[in-house]
């Protein structure tokens, strides 16, 4: 088996904080990924490439072994399943919340609910195990709207500061989970590769450990 690693970064706003983190573990990338085409880059280590894919497809690159690590949101992993993947580090970066919503004011039905998300697994089984019976549709965007339009009752989306949701007339009701960035590592990657694997871990935990440590700015 190759020795060389293939980690696997979620494009948009979890790269532009993983990037950083990465340097602070010292590992930088040979050139500048925003400017490029191309999707599959090398590092300063010899025997570290980055691939820089959509975010909800890093579990599945590092579950079948195309990469052997990737950085995902919990989001991404509860939707999609953990199967296969060790989760050995919280980098502690992108962090929300994975709530529900709805219209400000009003009371959502106690025993059926019609729900619009992208995050179609996590919502059934939330409400199935609420007791509650929901019929969830799949969106790709725009959740807000579909309270307005009366497509659905509730949605189910990541929060954030929850100002597109007070501009929207809605408010976030219930946490489903808290969320943040994960290191994810294929198992078969973890036990062929585990002298090139496991300081790859330490530089990154010490890493989140000193940014964790940093006194925050007044």
């Amino acid at each position: 088996m190759s020795k060389q690693l293939i980690l696997a970064l979620s494009k948009g706003r979890i790269l532009q904080e993983t990037l950083p983190l990465l340097a602070d573990a010292g590992i930088s990338p040979a050139e500048d990924l925003g400017k490029s085409r191309k999707l599959l880059f090398d590092t300063n280590l010899p025997n570290v490439k980055l691939v820089v894919i959509r975010a909800t497809d890093v579990p599945t690159y590092v579950q079948l072994g195309a990469a052997d690590l990737g950085v995902a949101g919990k989001d991404v992993l509860l939707e999609h399943g953990a199967e296969n993947l060790y989760e050995p580090l919280d980098l502690d970066i992108a962090r929300c919340k994975l709530m529900t919503a709805g219209t400000a004011g009003e009371a959502p039905g106690r025993a059926r609910r019609r729900v619009a998300t992208k995050f179609i697994n996590v919502a059934r089984r939330y409400y199935a195990e609420q007791g509650i019976q929901a019929e969830v549709i799949k969106l790709y965007g725009a959740m807000e709207l579909a309270p307005i339009m009366n497509l659905a009752d509730e949605i189910v989306d990541i929060v954030d500061t929850g100002n597109t949701l007070r501009a929207n007339g809605m408010e976030p009701r219930e946490l489903i989970a808290p969320i943040s960035t994960r290191l994810v590592v294929n198992k078969a990657s973890m036990t062929m590769k585990h002298a090139q694997i496991k300081p790859l871990i330490e530089r990154l935990s010490e890493a989140v450990k000193k940014r964790q440590n940093q006194p925050v700015s007044p």
